[in-house]
């Protein structure tokens, strides 16, 4: 009985829903009118199983009913496993119009059928399954929508009343069907509810009620689920804008264009509605401060987190090669799969051609034809030009992976990536793990690039001379100039010159505004209003622009990213101040590095040590600082001279356990303000003082060294790869610190910037021996390219 009513209840809801015509005349009836509704429901009932057409004979109503149960079906929610396998039977005696509702369900079974067509009480009918009739809220708006489609059917031929009348009509009949005659009253149904167990939250509901939030509780499961697996690792959220019809008929161009996406990660916002246009063919740089996103965006092109053109193949390299046995020549030559299984077919082809199959040919000329036009005859030959242009001998080329250090593996896989040849390549800090010679050759094979390249790097040489265009990362939004590092600067300082005048003439418009009696909020409020004028002034904009159209905001003070190096000037010292004298020096089990070395310098040096890698370039530093004794020969030095190292290994350096403030007040003894300062100096943000070293970035590190340096106050700087993790700004300040610095200075270092900038004489190592070269940088370049036998290229940008 309670089972009944609560059904009763659930129906008259779910009426009220979709029937809103027929609730607003229910309220407004008398309890009288209600009896005699019921009593023409009662006639109409019996009039229908009168009526009922045998099964087989098709009437205008059972059509309509098909295209009403089609229509549902498409935009229904979709059903359980279990009921969506189970089939709909109707029973021969089944009503004109009949019970749609169980004719267009998809949960019967045959269990629940033989209990509806065991009720002798009852005229046949189509088979009704408990599961239905305690089915959720889902079934029964699928059900009532149904009902509701009908009743409007019908009542193209009568009044809106009658279709009212007649829609509830069959809502009572259906109850009259599922429960007979047995009703509940209201008393009863609370009487019931009393007896339920109070500790039980869901103790008051009916069956179908809980049905109900056993469903909607699956439902917000099946939403969690879906979230997640849509959400991008590391806690990554991003949005954009949906397609324009214009987009949309270019989804194959080669061109990226992306209107207004947001990303954000661990709850940072990166990019706030950025524009992201990339043009086929051309070479990007993309620069900006350090931890503004820069490889947040390149990963995220990579993983298609945003919407790239299907027909554009897009590769980061960024994960070194697998260490295993494959010699690295043969790593690179596998990157192309589509050659090794045209070359496979190929042997299988011949194979079966050497056993008599004519058959064959037609196939492998085809094969050939397509093994032609990829160049696969040229492809070793391909790879290991480029192998040897990053530096590796032939017989590293044929060496395992395996025996490779982290950073060779990392050269092989940019072998790959340049073997492959993508539509989009994007390169993520490429010159890091090169050498100096290694940087030459990338930069001058990048210029002849035909198809779109992305790079992220802090080398301004080598943006200057690769990039056709600059992509600059500032306030969460990305800014196009054409042209390499160089023109960008210069048009960089021109618009802040500019933001700086309208700042000012904003600012000194407020002042006048508040002098005039006005208050912060009006004075503000009234400058807002004239931006929004003047945007507005000689624009006309269509409806989805004015609504696009971002509300102006004041201009806020424009800020200058600027960092300053500074050493400390030695007192003065009689030549030659440090040197090596007749000396000879190898590892143990390795043949020789130095042979009789002579090698010295005095205040005024400024000295770069160039090379491949391996021959022994940072050993030589090591040798001049006295961390390595020598074989044969001796270090001679100033008995005052102070030597201030920079090792790229910050972990011999750095006690990773104290932060950057406790590291300098235990060497230097200094106060707590002054450390901060000194740190403050070379670039370190304030937050990062009292951080644990360890948890530093590298760029941090690198920070904390230079200011150690600083505070030696040496006399010689002896710099082993110390543009690694900084950005271009602070590679300036690097430069600016080395010119003012009146000391001796030894670099070793792939960034041409800083050695041409420094104006440093260039010593190479080679052949067991250094020795100074005739000539400047680009004599160098040249003779490095001459060597690996490359044209140098005379870069034009377009």
């Amino acid at each position: 009985m309670f089972y009944l009513m609560a059904r009763r209840v659930s129906l008259d809801v779910l009426c009220v829903n979709f029937c809103p015509q027929f609730f607003e005349e229910l309220a407004t009836d008398s309890k009288p009118e209600k009896v005699e509704e019921v009593a023409v429901k009662d006639t109409q009932g019996k009039q229908k199983r009168k009526k009922e057409p045998k099964k087989g004979k098709g009437t205008v109503a059972d059509e309509k009913d098909d295209d009403v149960r089609l229509t549902l079906e498409k935009f229904s929610v979709q059903a359980s496993d279990e009921e969506e396998d189970e089939p709909v039977i109707t029973s021969k005696g089944s009503k004109k119009g009949g019970n749609i509702f169980a004719a267009l369900s998809q949960g019967q079974s045959d269990e629940d059928e033989e209990e509806d067509l065991d009720d002798e009480d009852k005229p046949p009918k189509e088979a009704r399954s408990d599961e239905e009739d305690e089915a959720d809220v889902d079934d029964s708006q699928e059900k009532h929508a149904k009902k509701t489609n009908k009743a409007e059917a019908k009542s193209k031929k009568g009044k809106p009343d009658e279709r009212s009348q007649s829609m509830c009509d069959e809502e009572e009949d259906e109850e009259e069907e599922d429960g007979g005659d047995m009703m509940m009253s209201a008393e009863d149904v609370i009487a019931d509810q009393a007896k339920q167990v109070p500790g039980d939250p869901y103790a008051n509901l009916s069956k179908k009620e809980k049905k109900k939030k056993k469903k909607e509780r699956e439902f917000e499961r099946q939403i969690a689920s879906v979230r997640a697996e849509s959400g991008l690792e590391g806690d990554f959220s991003i949005s954009q804008a949906e397609m324009s019809s214009r987009q949309a008929m270019l989804e194959n161009a080669s061109d990226i264009k992306l209107e207004r996406f947001s990303i954000s990660a661990h709850g940072k916002e990166l990019f706030v509605n950025a524009d992201l246009l990339i043009v086929a063919g051309r070479r990007y740089g993309l620069v900006g401060p350090n931890g503004k996103g820069k490889t947040t965006l390149l990963k995220h092109i990579a993983n298609r987190a945003l919407s790239i053109p299907p027909n554009i193949d897009v590769l980061l390299c960024e994960q070194e090669v697998v260490a295993d046995d494959t010699p690295a020549v043969q790593a690179v030559l596998k990157a192309d799969t589509r050659r090794l299984k045209l070359l496979e077919e190929e042997k299988q082809l011949q194979a079966r051609l050497e056993k008599g199959e004519d058959s064959v040919i037609e196939r492998l000329d085809k094969v050939y034809e397509e093994l032609r036009a990829i160049g696969a005859a040229a492809a070793e030959a391909k790879a290991r030009r480029i192998l040897a242009g990053l530096s590796f001998t032939p017989e590293m080329q044929n060496r395992p992976t395996k025996r490779f250090s982290g950073g060779w593996r990392m050269r092989v896989s940019l072998a790959r990536a340049l073997f492959m040849e993508p539509t989009l390549l994007m390169l993520d800090e490429p010159t890091n793990h090169l050498d100096l010679n290694a940087v030459i050759w990338l930069n001058n094979y990048l210029q002849g690039w035909k198809k779109t390249l992305l790079i992220v790097s802090h080398d301004q040489s080598f943006l200057d001379e690769v990039c056709t265009d600059i992509i600059h990362l500032d306030n969460q939004k990305l800014y196009y100039y054409r042209g390499n590092y160089l023109t960008f600067k210069k048009m960089y300082k021109q618009k802040q010159k500019e933001l700086q005048k309208q700042y000012d003439k904003q600012e000194k418009k407020l002042k006048d505004l508040k002098a005039g009696g006005k208050s912060t909020k009006q004075a503000e409020k009234q400058t807002k209003e004239a931006l929004t004028r003047k945007q507005q002034k000689g624009k006309k904009k269509g409806p989805q622009e004015e609504e696009s159209q971002e509300a102006p905001e004041l201009l806020k003070r424009p800020k200058e990213y600027t960092v300053k190096f500074t050493f400390p000037n030695p007192p003065p010292l009689s030549p030659p101040i440090l040197g090596l004298h007749s000396v000879d020096f190898g590892y143990e089990g390795q043949k020789p590095l130095f042979k009789n070395v002579d090698f010295g310098i005095d205040m005024d040096s400024r000295i770069c040590i160039v090379g491949p890698n391996g021959v022994g370039k940072s050993t030589l530093l090591l040798l001049l600082t006295g961390k390595l004794n020598p074989i044969k020969g001796e270090m001679r030095k100033n008995h005052r001279l102070k030597v201030g190292f920079f090792n790229q290994q910050y972990a011999d350096q750095l006690n990773m356990e104290e932060t950057p403030t406790e590291y300098l007040m235990r060497n230097f003894n200094l106060p707590y303000q002054d450390s901060r300062k000194c740190l403050g100096r070379f670039g370190l943000e304030s937050h990062a003082h009292t951080i644990q070293i360890s948890k530093l970035s590298g760029g941090q590190k690198a920070r904390v060294v230079f200011a150690e340096l600083a505070c030696r106050q040496p006399d010689v700087l002896i710099l082993d790869e110390p543009t690694n993790n900084l950005d271009i700004e602070s590679i300036d300040a690097l430069s600016e610190a080395i010119n003012d610095y009146k000391g001796a200075v030894i670099i070793v270092s792939h960034d041409a910037r800083l050695i041409t900038e420094t104006q440093c004489q260039l010593w190479v190592v080679e052949e067991c021996s250094v020795n100074q070269i005739d000539g400047d940088f680009d004599d160098y370049k040249r003779e490095v390219l001459e060597a690996l036998g490359e044209t140098m290229i005379n870069k034009v940008n377009p």
